[in-house]
C-alpha cells in the first residue's frame, strides 16, 4: 500500500463523479480472468481486500487500483511447438514456407498452447487527490501508468490529465538542485545521482551512497544534465526525482511508517484507513514542495 515509486498526473478540471458515481463506473470495466485463449485481460479490482470496493474514499483522496493478467508464452516454447509442423509441410510441399504460411502454423500454434500457459497477475494502485485534482500512480513505468489512465478515461469519459511537472523546468532545477540551489522546501540532497551526456553518445555517471557536493560530483555539470536526483527530509521522506517526472526508490521515514502501530491490525478496516490517509497526506505535501519549486525555477 505504501507507494514505492510513482507516475504523478495532473488534472486540468476535477473528477465530476462522486464516489457513489465512479464506484458504479469502474465496477462496470471490473477486472476478470484470461479465458482459454485470452492472451491478457485488464480491468478496475479492490484496491484494499478488506474494503471490498472498486472505489475506496478516505477524507479527500480515492483509491481504485487496475489489474492485469496476462499468459506467459515463452517464444522458445511456441518454436519448439513449430518446429516439427514446418518441417512436416515443407517436406510435403517439396519447398521452403513462405512467411505468411509460417506466421499462420505459428498462430495455430499459440491459440493451442494458451489454454495450457501460466498467468502472471499484476495489482497497480492509484490515488486521485480530490482537492489537488491529481492522481498519483504506484508505478514507474509510463505504459503502466498510461494503461491506468486509459481505463478510466474509457470508464469515466474523459480525463484531462497531463504529467505534473514540466519537462524543461524540471530539467534545470534538477541541475539548480544538484548544486544546493532552490530545493523543494523541507528538502536536502540525498547521496544519489545519475548524470547523462545530451551528445549522442550520452556518456552517463552515477554516483551512489555519495557525498554530492564534492568537486568530483559538481564537474560533471560541465557538460552533462542530471537525470536522477535523491532529496530527502530529515524525518519525512526520502526519493529519486527523474527528469521524465517520475519518482523512485520512495522510501518513509521510521517516524512516518511506524507512526499507526499502536493500532495494530486486530481491526484491519481502522488500520487501513490509517495507514492510506497517512500515505497519501505525506506524499502529497512531498508533491506540493517538489512541484513548488519547479515552478519558481527562474
Amino acid at each position: 500500500m505504501w507507494f514505492k515509486n510513482s507516475r504523478v498526473y495532473q488534472l486540468s478540471s476535477p473528477l465530476s463523479l462522486d464516489q457513489s458515481s465512479l464506484e458504479q463506473a469502474l465496477a462496470e470495466f471490473r477486472f476478470t480472468p484470461c479465458t482459454g485463449q485470452q492472451q491478457s485481460s485488464l480491468g478496475f479490482s479492490f484496491p484494499f481486500e478488506s474494503a471490498q470496493s472498486y472505489c475506496y474514499q478516505n477524507q479527500q483522496y480515492l483509491f481504485f487500483a487496475v489489474k492485469r493478467q496476462e499468459k506467459l508464452l515463452p517464444a522458445a516454447v511456441v518454436q519448439d511447438e513449430m518446429q516439427p509442423r514446418l518441417q512436416a509441410l515443407e517436406a510435403e510441399k517439396g519447398r521452403a514456407l513462405s512467411r505468411k504460411e509460417k506466421d499462420s502454423i505459428k498462430e495455430e500454434v499459440t491459440f493451442e498452447l494458451l489454454p495450457r500457459a501460466f498467468s502472471k497477475t499484476q495489482l497497480v494502485l492509484a490515488c486521485y487527490d480530490q482537492s489537488k485534482h491529481r492522481i498519483m500512480i504506484h508505478t514507474s513505468s509510463s505504459s503502466r501508468a498510461e494503461e491506468v489512465l486509459a481505463l478510466l478515461r474509457k470508464a469515466i469519459g474523459s480525463l484531462p490529465a497531463l504529467p505534473w511537472l514540466d519537462p524543461y523546468r524540471l530539467s534545470n532545477c534538477l541541475q539548480f538542485w544538484l548544486q544546493s540551489k532552490q530545493l523543494p522546501a523541507s528538502f536536502q540532497l540525498g547521496h544519489e545521482v545519475e548524470l547523462k551526456a545530451p551528445d549522442e553518445e550520452g556518456a552517463k555517471v552515477r554516483f551512489s551512497n555519495h557525498l554530492l557536493t564534492t568537486d568530483e560530483v559538481q564537474s560533471h555539470l560541465q557538460d552533462k544534465q542530471v537525470t536522477r536526483l535523491e532529496l530527502q527530509q530529515e524525518e519525512g521522506l526520502s526519493l529519486k526525482v527523474c527528469d521524465d517526472g517520475s519518482l523512485k526508490s520512495i522510501r518513509y521515514h521510521d517516524s512516518i511508517s511506524s507512526k499507526n502501530d499502536e493500532l495494530g491490525w486486530e481491526d484491519a478496516e481502522a488500520r487501513l484507513a490509517a495507514d492510506s490517509l497517512l500515505m497519501a497526506s505525506t506524499l502529497s505535501m512531498a508533491l506540493d514542495q517538489v512541484a513548488q519549486a519547479v515552478i519558481e525555477v527562474e
